[in-house]
């Protein structure tokens, strides 16, 4: 397949926009799933909906893989990167989680915008991206690696935490304590943001950081408010704790 570069470029800044709007808005409204949905919308169980909406992003970029006629080691180990995030939380996370049911307004939305990110980031890097013979043995590309996998363990570590807190059918609230639960209200959001900046660090592309742009804009206000509503729920709720960012947000 050739390289779409008029594709690749549109869908990229189309994240950067898309990014910086849907950061305006959840500055005046945060998203509606989890805690924030609305009691009358048409809902999706949990499991079901996670695996659903992430799921594109893990198949897209596989099929891509699998059509492929050549692919280099470069090119394998930065699309795996990409696709472990996804099958984590398509296939296991969703499996173990104990979250609220989703809207289905939420789930479509984020089908949509998986299968897109999917194909963006996979054709890139199968078709678009170009390497330099030395580009393995580079320093950037280590860290990019280290950075993304510290960030995965954070998000699984702190997501365990969560699931911890609740049992089987409850919904209820309680203070997350424990690794990165120490430093920012939004542990998770934390790691998955710590991710994308590594795999963008290690891609070193327009449309690695333009994903990584559009998860800081999107989850990273709803760990603000997620920070806000804890502090509301629980007097005693840790005052040294900040969001998002430990130590400053």
């Amino acid at each position: 397949m050739e390289c779409r570069e008029a594709v690749v470029s549109y869908l990229s800044w189309g994240l950067v926009v898309g990014g910086g709007a849907y950061l305006l808005r959840q500055m005046q409204n945060c998203a509606e799933y989890g805690r924030y949905a609305p009691t009358q919308a048409r809902c999706c169980p949990a499991r079901l909906g996670w695996f659903l909406q992430e799921v594109p992003a893990l198949l897209v970029p596989l099929l891509l893989l699998l059509l492929s006629a050549e692919t280099g080691t470069g090119r394998r180990l930065l699309i795996g990167t990409f696709m472990l995030h996804y099958f984590h939380r398509s296939i296991i996370y969703a499996f173990l989680t104990r979250g609220r049911p989703i809207p289905l307004i939420i789930v479509v939305c984020a089908v949509i915008f998986c299968s897109l990110n999917g194909f963006l980031q996979g054709h890139f890097l199968l078709h678009c991206a170009r390497f330099e013979d030395t580009w393995l043995t580079r320093a950037r590309l280590t860290a990019g690696i280290v950075v993304f996998a510290l960030g995965m363990i954070i998000n699984i570590h702190s997501d365990y935490i969560l699931r911890g807190l609740r049992k089987p059918g409850e919904v209820i609230y309680r203070v997350p304590h424990g690794g990165m639960f120490e430093f920012v209200s939004g542990a998770n959001f934390f790691g998955e943001i710590v991710e994308w900046c590594g795999y963008a660090v290690a891609v070193w592309a327009l449309p690695a950081f333009a994903f990584a742009f559009f998860t800081i804009c999107s989850i990273g206000p709803r760990a603000c408010m997620h920070h806000r509503n804890y502090q509301q729920r629980f007097e005693d709720y840790p005052r040294s704790r900040k969001a998002i960012i430990p130590f400053i947000l």
